[in-house]
């Protein structure tokens, strides 16, 4: 079965979409995604640890973070803001850094916030990968952070 394109002509088949529900408010939800001192609890995946996270959330502002492997390896990814439309809507574009300093494929992720009351529906759609199997890597990736963000929102309510 061929993949389907976007109307910007993107395939699918390189575009990673993440749905979740949380059980709390979304003004919560959104400074979780760009408040240091929450995203140093809760981002990355599973047992994964982020000793740094520093951002500018402001169209053209920045933003690095170090993620650090149960075995130890630091993964430094980096990027620009593109929309922070509080409470609703963050764009960001995603790479990872290399040991040397240069860039890797970049990526943009966009995430939506729908205010359900006391809950909030997340979407976070990432595009667009250079491979299927990078696409792959990240939805291990973020399945694993949002439900680490899951538990920690639970922590605040």
């Amino acid at each position: 079965m061929a993949a389907s394109t976007t109307e910007a002509g993107v395939s699918t088949d390189r575009v990673l979409v993440v749905e979740r529900i949380f059980d709390a408010p979304r003004s919560l939800v959104f400074r979780a995604w760009i408040e240091p001192q929450h995203l140093l609890r809760w981002f990355g995946p599973r047992g994964y640890t982020v000793p740094s996270y520093t951002l500018d959330p402001r169209p053209g502002g920045g933003w690095r973070c170090c993620m650090v492997s149960p075995a130890g390896v630091e993964n430094w990814v980096r990027g620009v803001f593109r929309e922070v439309l509080e409470p609703e809507r963050l764009a960001f574009t995603w790479a990872h850094e290399n040991a040397d300093g240069t860039i890797g494929h970049e990526t943009l992720i966009t995430v939506t916030l729908a205010d359900l009351g006391d809950k909030t529906e997340l979407t976070l759609c990432q595009e667009t990968f250079e491979s299927i199997e990078a696409r792959n890597d990240h939805r291990n990736g973020w399945s694993s952070a949002i439900e680490c963000l899951a538990e920690y929102l639970a922590t605040l309510n």
